[in-house]
């Protein structure tokens, strides 16, 4: 963590002069200090200690901003700036995101509060922020150009409306947002209900996390930010299987996870093992006739979606992207397909001149899971994950809801692979397989004919009468 007059020396501010936009001067008296937070695990919910209280969320593989109470408001203290993300074990990315991370720190407030964020840009160039989902004055909306100047390198501008309705938000930059959203910003927002809500559930465990996605070539650390449609990397908060933390509950806990999308496609949702209702977007709650139980959701791009289920279940249940490919790293497009195809004789040929030389596809992709094939540096294996049974063979947006029946309450750590009782697991068949029943088939091939046509045709033909004399 930077202390305040090293953070103001960083960013050229020594003498706490703030650059500003439609707030007062009092407002600008002085900066909390900014809080920093590098590391990639996921932290503990923040419980307020000041202002009205709340049941706190739980950031994946991330955290909740500190603020500090003056004068009746809340004021959070945002720095843009670049950042060193480590997206899974041994693979890091340079990315841009704030207070030390991407996406940045959640931003948590009660229905009612008025919120106070100062925002300093430490980038090369011009940002912004713009509040997604908020009902706010126009001038805070953060549209560079349309509602503010642009925050220039070293200024900090200030934010300040009431956080009026509740639901789930987020926030990123509308300042050259094709590079700026590309290499990382963004992060989430929880305006929690001030009162008892007659459609927001109380619930034991609240989780929240944003989808994004990347082109990083292996052995590189910087995203391609041209790149409109053929990423490689499919991340939750800047981190891919098996780098994504477990959603640790315990049986019977109800829950709710929060999901936004910020990627260029859309990403249906899959929970194993239990239903769940989608019970918001960042439109605010959903109405209970619009409620039904599903086991996938599809959140489409600039959406958030709230779903919520009992955790009765016990075990470790999946939860990904149900899009095959959004569950895998580092992918290339340009494969060939030689899956049936007898590469023996070239393999060998090929491995008397490279010895690590392996054969790709010829059986399908997960040889390459199973083999641990060789990859250049700073980048992760396509398929990957070790659970109990072997290779989880996944990437990407992938991760395990464990539920266990000794989890106590208010407990977020990992409980360890779920212990199968006797008889209730999966297991090879001892005996020889039979052969198969076959269907024989009486039917004639296409289509049944309705008619039999009659072998003799009797045709009458008439000429049409002449009009003409």
């Amino acid at each position: 963590m930077n202390s305040r007059r090293q953070f103001l020396k960083a960013v050229g501010l020594a003498g706490g002069a703030v650059a500003a936009s439609l707030v007062n001067r009092v407002a600008m008296a002085a900066l909390p200090e900014p809080v920093i937070q590098t590391k990639p695990e996921t932290m503990p919910p923040l419980i307020p200690n000041q202002g009205r209280p709340y049941n706190p969320v739980v950031t994946l593989n991330g955290w909740t901003l500190p603020w500090r109470m003056k004068n009746g408001v809340k004021e959070f203290h945002l720095v843009a700036e670049p950042v060193v993300r480590e997206m899974a074990p041994s693979f890091k990315a340079h990315l841009w995101g704030y207070n030390g991370q991407s996406p940045g720190p959640t931003i948590e407030v009660v229905e009612g509060d008025r919120v106070r964020i100062f925002v300093t840009n430490k980038l090369p160039e011009h940002t912004s922020i713009h509040w997604h989902g908020q009902r706010l004055p126009n001038g805070m909306d953060g549209v560079s150009g349309l509602t503010q100047p642009p925050i220039l390198p070293g200024k900090t501008f200030v934010y300040e409306f009431i956080a009026r309705r509740p639901g789930t938000f987020m926030y990123h930059p509308h300042a050259d947002e094709m590079v700026q959203m590309a290499m990382g910003m963004m992060g989430s927002w929880v305006t929690h209900p001030r009162d008892k809500h007659p459609l927001i559930a109380e619930v034991d465990r609240d989780f929240i996390f944003l989808m994004n996605a990347y082109d990083i070539e292996p052995g590189s650390f910087t995203p391609k930010i041209m790149t409109m449609l053929d990423f490689n990397l499919w991340s939750w908060n800047s981190r891919i299987f098996p780098g994504i933390d477990s959603l640790n509950v315990r049986q019977n806990d109800k829950v709710r996870i929060r999901i936004g999308n910020l990627t260029m496609t859309n990403h249906p949702m899959h929970l194993h093992g239990h239903e769940f209702l989608v019970t918001g977007s960042d439109g605010g709650p959903t109405p209970p006739s619009s409620r039904f139980y599903e086991v996938t959701a599809d959140v489409a791009v600039g959406q958030m979606r709230q779903i919520e289920f009992v955790a009765d279940e016990e075990g470790d249940w999946a939860f990904h992207c149900h899009k095959s490919h959004h569950t895998m790293n580092a992918m290339s497009h340009d494969v060939a397909t030689l899956i049936g195809v007898d590469q023996r004789e070239l393999a060998r040929k090929i491995t008397n001149l490279i010895p690590d030389y392996m054969v790709m596809g010829e059986r399908g992709m997960a040889d390459m899971a199973a083999m641990e094939m060789p990859i250049p540096d700073n980048t992760a294996p396509m398929m990957t994950g070790d659970g109990p049974f072997g290779s989880v063979e996944m990437g990407g947006m992938f991760s395990v809801v464990k539920v266990r029946r000794n989890q106590q309450p208010g407990n977020y750590s990992d409980p360890g692979w779920y212990k199968h009782p006797p008889g209730t697991s999966a297991y090879e068949f001892a005996g020889a397989p039979t052969e198969p029943a076959r269907m024989q088939s009486k039917m004639q091939q296409g289509m049944p004919r309705l008619h039999k046509p009659s072998t003799e045709v009797e045709v009458t033909v008439r000429k049409p009468k002449s009009t003409h004399h």
